[in-house]
Formats: C-alpha cells, structure tokens, sequence
C-alpha cells in the first residue's frame, strides 16, 4: 500500500473523511525516515509533531534516578507524539526513541490546529485519536495492576509479534514490570509453544 493509502485507511478507521478534507490534509505533509536509536522527541522538550508511523517501532520512556522505564511501544500504522506536551505545550515528561528504523509522517501540530479550525471532521478525528489514547492508556495500567507477566507479554505479542522479537530485553522488561531474567524465560517459554 502506498504511503497516502495506508495514511487514509488509519485516518478512516475512526472516521469517513471526505475527499476534499483528505487532500487539504495530506497535501503539506512530508515524509521522514529516522535511524534506530534517534528521538522524535527528549524528555524535556516541547513537543511540535504528531507522527504517522508508516514502519518501524518507536518507544515512551522516561528517567528517574537514571533509571529508565519504558511506558509505550508504537508500531506500524499507528499516531505517535508525546501528547502531554503537544496539548499543553509543556516540556515532555517522556522520550520517544526509534528502536528499529522508522518511515513517518510528520504531522505539525500548527497545520493540524488548522485542520480542526477548517473542517469538522478533522476536529472529530483529533478528537477520537485522543480518545483512543486514553483508552490505550487505562488498558495498559489495568493490565500492570491484573496480568501476570506472561500474559502481559503475550497481549504485546499479539499487537506485532515480528517487531516484539527484535525488542532489546532491557527495554521489553522495563515496560512489563519485571527483570531481564525472567523476561528471558518468559521468551523462551514463548519459542517452545
């Protein structure tokens, strides 16, 4: 599927949009390529994009102590942005870092405010992203607080199975809650089945 397809297929799963309002919309928009290990944003900056994810996975960490600790994975076909700081326009409490090469488009959150001034419909679709954000969001932290970590992990599976594979165990283990350690046998336990 070319880029501008699969950009509308996602858009269209939470709304029809109407030809006119997709064309305004996909018009200015540009494609970048980030290399693993590059960041679409730093913990400490303001955010200034929303990104379409047309490959690749990205993930949400934040440091405390030195430590990090992983919140978030984003595969392909999914929005991406650190949506704290893109509201309020305050400085990211979270880093999105490339974690395996990534093709997106990058959406400037004063062309999407736009958006939503000039058509209705791209106000409902901002609308039901962040919606869908919360409800990602709730599911995550019910799954820390009800799951056990296999099954957390199996959950992850199921989203991209392919890409979870080439997840460092650091990272992985940070966002499941549990050590490195037993994320290895949780996987190894995974290859058996």
């Amino acid at each position: 599927m070319n880029p501008i397809d699969q950009l509308k297929a996602a858009l269209s799963s939470f709304t029809e949009i109407p030809d006119e309002e997709f064309h305004f919309f996909s018009k200015n928009l540009q494609i970048k390529s980030f290399e693993n290990g590059t960041f679409l944003c730093r913990e400490g900056q303001i955010e200034q994009h929303i990104f379409f994810l047309l490959s690749g996975a990205t993930r949400n960490y934040f440091t405390r102590d030195g430590k990090e600790f992983t919140v978030g994975f984003h595969f392909e076909d999914e929005f991406i942005t650190a949506f704290y700081s893109l509201l309020t326009r305050e400085p990211s409490p979270v880093s999105i870092e490339v974690i395996q090469s990534s093709r997106t488009f990058l959406i400037p959150r004063a062309f999407l405010y736009d958006f939503y001034d000039k058509f209705k419909t791209g106000e409902r679709i901002g609308r039901l992203i962040a919606e869908a954000q919360y409800i990602k969001r709730l599911e995550r932290e019910m799954e820390l607080l009800s799951l056990t970590a296999e099954q957390r992990y199996a959950k992850l599976m199921e989203r991209n199975p392919a890409l979870v594979q080439g997840i460092s165990i650091k990272h992985l283990s940070s966002y499941l809650g549990i050590q490195p350690e037993s994320l290895s046998r949780i996987r190894k336990q995974f290859a058996r089945n």
